[in-house]
């Protein structure tokens, strides 16, 4: 009898460490801060991957932080305050400074925008006028592309740097003739501003360069939790796989819990990027595809000045990352 008792208080004791360590396997529980910005680019596959159980069934718990850009979240990874980080096209700059590593590449966006109040119709039309953008973004480099291509500089408009949340209350007031700005406030803008015109996308520049969304970490991050980040990534890329089959209107409504805004509004977002799947990402990274996506979004940044010395690829983006998590 004592044998039996003994056995069973055992049992229940493995049962509780069990229970205590969480995960798959009596593995511990990964615990992750994550940055993200409120549009439908940074949160399509991670609220897919909480709201399928991905993570949950890869032993991650997860917590959201918003930001208003990628320069802003890359600064809270410095300090500490989260571990993962989602960046639009202009925060890649810094990666190839050194600032952070990209472990996955999440999508190809085309959600940033150069919008002209009415009767500003043209690119060749801001000359003079004022126009608004978030300096370090891609709504900095939008808006010199579309200068470029009208044989404007910075210098031929009056440019007002002002942050990201800014921008949409500036053009609607009527202080702006024209801004640069990425999704859903491109859209806000379109919708509500009698007479605005979009005049420049990035869909304009596609013969020449690539607009690219990136999860990201620190160097020192990536060096000690290697097995943490692809873990991550392989949720991640069941959350895409699911994403980017057509549940559209699914994930915009998980978007829209996530961002407290209306789900009609999320959705319209939809149209923002080629919506990439895990399975796509990592034969891409396997062939050279991804590698060449990342050389050319670097060779644009040497163009333009905003990076002044060409890195390798590989020391800023974690190709093996993305191919294993694939496998």
């Amino acid at each position: 009898m004592k044998k039996k008792l003994f056995a069973l208080i055992m049992a229940a004791v493995m049962m509780l460490s069990v229970t205590a360590c969480g995960g798959k396997g009596g593995d511990e529980t990964i615990k992750l801060n994550i940055g993200y910005m409120p549009n439908y680019g940074s949160l399509w596959s991670v609220t897919t991957a909480m709201e399928k159980g991905y993570f949950e069934e890869a032993g991650i718990e997860v917590t959201l932080w918003e930001f208003a850009d990628g320069p802003t979240i890359i600064n809270a990874m410095e300090s500490g305050k989260i571990d993962i980080g989602y960046i639009g096209h202009g925060a890649h700059k810094l990666c190839i400074q050194g600032k952070a590593k990209i472990f996955a590449l999440s999508h190809i966006s085309n959600g940033d925008a150069v919008i002209g109040k009415a009767g500003i119709d043209s690119l060749e039309a801001l000359k003079g006028k004022i126009v608004g953008y978030t300096a370090g973004t891609s709504s900095e480099d939008i808006l010199k592309n579309a200068l470029t291509k009208a044989g404007l500089s910075m210098s031929d408009i009056t440019a007002m740097e002002m942050g990201a949340e800014n921008l949409t209350t500036a053009m609607l007031s009527g202080s702006l003739d024209a801004c640069a700005c990425w999704s859903p406030n491109s859209l806000k803008i379109l919708e509500e501003m009698d007479g605005a015109t979009k005049l420049a996308d990035n869909v304009m520049f596609a013969d020449t360069s690539v607009s690219l969304a990136s999860w990201i970490v620190l160097d020192k991050y990536a060096g000690e939790n290697a097995d943490k980040i692809l873990t991550f990534t392989k949720a991640l890329y069941k959350a895409m796989d699911y994403a980017a089959d057509g549940n559209y209107e699914e994930v915009a409504g998980y978007v829209a819990n996530q961002t407290k805004t209306d789900k009609d509004s999320v959705y319209a977002q939809r149209g923002d990027a080629d919506w990439l799947t895990g399975e796509e990402v990592a034969a891409g990274a396997a062939d050279g595809t991804v590698e060449a996506y990342y050389k050319t979004q670097q060779n644009n940044f040497l163009a333009s000045g905003a990076v002044t010395e060409e890195v390798p690829v590989a020391d800023y983006v974690m190709l093996d990352n993305m191919i294993q998590a694939g496998k």
